[in-house]
């Protein structure tokens, strides 16, 4: 089930309990597992935890470096329960809420939507939302996991451009589905995106605008890592996303829409789980003194 050599990968910031959340998330979804552990030391934040772990065939990172963000609902994941590929698909939504509400809120209870003959959007323990829908099959299959992006506050209404912004920069990418809000469904504007989907180099994103008070915002709490193979392939994507300079730090950028990003050297987690104490600590003392990465710099460390 998990995808080989996955470009983009989901990265969740933990202040201590990353790996606790990982072993957590693994034991509710299918296809799921913990890939590895490795602890990195003298970091800015002490000795921090760095976690690969695969949900139902999505690829995800965490990593346990200190109460400085908080997951919060601006970037959720989609869970799609589709009865043409799953027997018993909606008995197993409700397993999975069930496992989800225990010490979760629910902030869209369960039950009959519009949209949906079952859906549900709940914060679990750990901070991190899920939303669960039985879909349609109709159409293109999608992922069981997407992330979803939601465009709130000051950037409500920006859902299209900034889908059309990473299609524009991702090679390989394409337009799904585009729902708007039709009129009368104030506060949300006519036109604004109620629903949206996307895929960027095989790797789908669900985006929406949402008018409603929402007392949170995108944050560096979910980022998104780009595992690049060259020094060019860096340089291209830091230059096209990285839209605010105080926020470039060791391989992280954010762009103009709120969304973190990390340009990571794809060898960089390999190095990260065959490397031995020494070898980390050389790698990590040379990229700590970086924004951009220098995938030959970061070589040369880790080599000695």
């Amino acid at each position: 089930m998990s995808k080989v050599n996955q470009k983009i990968v989901p990265h969740l910031w933990y202040d201590k309990e990353a790996k606790e959340a990982a072993e957590y998330y693994a034991s509710i979804f299918p296809y799921s597992s913990i890939t590895n552990v490795t602890t990195i030391h003298d970091t800015p934040s002490g000795d921090t935890d760095i976690v690969s772990f695969v949900l139902w065939g999505q690829k995800f990172m965490s990593i346990s470096a200190g109460p400085y963000f908080k997951i919060n609902p601006s970037v959720s994941f989609t869970v799609n329960f589709d009865p043409s590929r799953m027997e018993d698909a909606a008995e197993k939504l409700n397993e999975v809420w069930n496992k989800l509400s225990d010490g979760g809120t629910a902030l869209m209870p369960i039950g009959q939507y519009p949209f949906s003959e079952r859906y549900g959007w709940i914060q679990d323990k750990f901070g991190l939302s899920w939303q669960l829908i039985l879909t349609n099959p109709e159409g293109e299959e999608r992922p069981a996991i997407v992330p979803s992006l939601l465009f709130v506050g000051d950037q409500c209404g920006n859902a299209e451009e900034a889908m059309n912004f990473y299609l524009s920069v991702f090679k390989n990418g394409k337009q799904g589905l585009i729902a708007r809000y039709p009129k009368g469904m104030e506060p949300d504007k006519e036109g604004t995106i109620m629903f949206s989907d996307f895929n960027l180099e095989n790797q789908w994103f669900n985006a929406m605008d949402s008018a409603h008070e929402h007392n949170f915002s995108f944050n560096e709490a979910i980022s998104f890592m780009v595992n690049c193979d060259t020094q060019e392939e860096i340089d291209y994507y830091w230059e096209r996303l990285s839209a605010v300079p105080e926020a470039e730090q060791c391989g992280w950028l954010k762009d103009q829409y709120g969304i973190s990003w990390q340009i990571v050297p794809a060898e960089m987690n390999e190095m990260m789980s065959k490397g031995t104490p020494e070898q980390l600590a050389r790698q990590t003392e040379a990229f700590l003194k970086m924004k951009k990465f220098d995938l030959v710099e970061l070589r040369r460390a880790y080599e000695g």
